[in-house]
């Protein structure tokens, strides 16, 4: 039986349409089979589908399922701050002022609200540290640059299976051509540094082909865990900004913050379509 949900298309990381990275976001989903999430998924063909429930958990304002076009994710970045952004539109009263507690199969994340600006706390690493020698050779094969030309390397998986390499300039990142066949079994992040002067402090770009996603337009879980690697290790200040999508077209922003010793990853969503969904 075909029913209609209220239903949310926004974009994440950007303070004007169309320059961040989209989400679908459809409400009230409490009925919808996997099945069904998975099929709407694959059909709106956005790196990422979001399904808002009821919480299970008494401490959550509301419980969400996160699905690329092919596969549920335990937990990603901009599903959260856009499902979160939706939520409240859609008069969500969180429990506590200004901090809203997601549900999702990582657990709980906690999120600010500041503003217009929303930002999740970067969740615990489960995987970190160096890369060992075959993945770094893969990578080095897939973006066309020498092993020497990566500066830093780093496992900083937080439920997607992310690995990190930091260039030396962010003009080395935005020049690379991948070459997707060495890159398909990987989760990778690459950032570089601006000169002091630019707006921002980092440019970083996402290769994403196991979940059927080449280059993502602008990534909340890597930039997660890349700011927890880049901050822990002295490899950044504790407040910087990252620029992302650049190649593609986008002009994502995405602004790390530390406070008392917890990494904040936030960004600003506006809505671009508003409705209600049939499935």
């Amino acid at each position: 039986m075909v029913r209609t949900y209220p239903f949310h298309q926004l974009d994440v990381f950007s303070n004007k349409p169309l320059y961040g990275n989209p989400l679908a976001v459809v409400h009230e989903a409490n009925d919808l089979s996997e099945s069904q999430m998975i099929q709407f998924a694959n059909w709106t063909n956005l790196s990422e589908s979001t399904f808002l429930l009821n919480p299970t958990n008494v401490l959550a304002d509301y419980k969400v399922r996160i699905f690329t076009p092919s596969a549920e994710l335990a937990f990603a970045g901009h599903p959260t701050l856009g499902s979160c952004y939706a939520w409240l539109n859609k008069g969500g009263v969180p429990k506590i002022k200004d901090t809203i507690i997601q549900e999702c199969p990582i657990g709980l994340i906690k999120i600010r609200r500041n503003g217009e600006r929303l930002s999740f706390l970067a969740p615990k690493l489960l995987k970190t540290g160096p890369l060992d020698q075959t993945t770094l050779n893969t990578i080095s094969k897939g973006i066309g640059v020498s092993v020497e030309d990566i500066a830093h390397h780093q496992w900083v998986d937080n439920g997607a299976g992310w690995c990190a390499v930091m260039l030396k300039t962010a003009s080395q990142v935005l020049s690379i051509k991948p070459n997707f066949e060495y890159l398909k079994t990987l989760k990778l992040g690459i950032i570089g540094p601006y000169p002091s002067d630019h707006e921002h402090d980092f440019e970083v770009r996402a290769f994403v082909i196991p979940f059927g996603i080449h280059e993502d337009p602008v990534t909340g879980s890597l930039n997660a865990g890349i700011a927890t690697w880049l901050i822990n290790s002295g490899l950044s200040k504790e407040r910087y900004s990252v620029s992302q999508g650049t190649v593609l077209g986008r002009k994502g922003k995405i602004y790390i913050e530390t406070i008392n010793n917890e990494i904040w990853v936030g960004g600003e969503v506006v809505s671009c379509i508003e409705g209600e969904v049939s499935l």
